[in-house]
């Protein structure tokens, strides 16, 4: 067995057996890892309520070099994100990060692409827990985390052509080639997302743009509604199925359009 401690997130636990529990871990050294809490249920020394969503802890943790699940031995608080679980929407948008997180998380890879991504995930959930969410947290949140997990969509260059997509063309996002067909690049019978170029260059500014500072992004209600369109789509095709938790994150959020989007209009020549 092969011990280590390090920081840890926890994206999910399900309880096994009689008493244990297993736990799905982000953890900064070696990314998505999953271990089992023997006893977590029983004794209450042990892990008194640090196996809990959101919880960002210290651990200890003993890993075989093959076969059967990693062992949580010990766990230490370091924040709970307790402004998380005092207001729904905070919370549906935890929901919604984690479940991103446990799905597209790699288990191993290169050390300092797992480091970040570990600094984003709790970076994000200091941040919602202090924030007032609404939909453009949704739209920023999500676009972000695609970013931390290297699935950022292409929001500049039409993916066909390499060419940067200018005003005035009509533009379609094509959700399997990851972005924009400019107005040249595009064929008879291509089906895709029509949007606005106003709506990829906000989205564009906001795949840098600290949650924190969310009221620097410009996302009228037209523009909102395409680009939650938009990211619904890219989200479900490239993650490859329909995460759980945004069910309850449009309950909680509410309110906002979410009318399909109308065909930009052509260049006119």
């Amino acid at each position: 067995m092969a011990a280590f401690a390090s920081e840890a997130l926890v994206l999910r636990a399900v309880d096994f057996g009689e008493s244990d529990r297993v736990v799905h871990l982000l953890v900064p050294g070696s990314g998505r890892l999953t271990a089992i809490a023997k006893g977590a249920r029983r004794s209450t020394r042990r892990f008194p309520g640090l196996l809990d969503l959101f919880n960002h802890l210290r651990v200890e943790v003993e890993r075989p070099r093959r076969g059967s699940l990693a062992r949580l031995e010990h766990a230490r608080l370091i924040d709970a994100h307790l402004g998380l679980r005092s207001d729904p929407r905070r919370f549906a948008l935890g929901c919604f990060l984690l479940e991103l997180l446990d799905r597209q998380a790699p288990e191993g890879g290169a050390r300092r692409d797992l480091e970040q991504l570990f600094g984003f995930a709790t970076s994000a959930l200091g941040s919602l827990a202090e924030s007032q969410p609404d939909r453009r947290t949704q739209v920023l949140l999500e676009l972000r985390a695609l970013a931390a997990l290297g699935l950022r969509p292409e929001l500049r260059l039409c993916v066909r052509c390499g060419r940067e997509v200018a005003g005035g063309e009509a533009v379609v996002f094509q959700v399997p080639e990851g972005g924009p067909v400019c107005a040249a690049c595009r064929r008879p019978g291509d089906a895709g997302i029509p949007v606005h170029l106003g709506t990829l260059r906000a989205l564009e500014r906001g795949a840098s743009l600290p949650l924190g500072h969310i009221a620097r992004l410009a996302l009228p209600p037209p523009a909102l509604a395409e680009a939650l369109h938009l990211l619904d789509r890219f989200q479900r095709f490239h993650v490859g199925v329909e995460l759980r938790s945004r069910a309850f994150l449009e309950a909680a959020l509410g309110g906002a359009e979410r009318r399909p989007p109308q065909a930009p209009r052509a260049a006119s020549h």
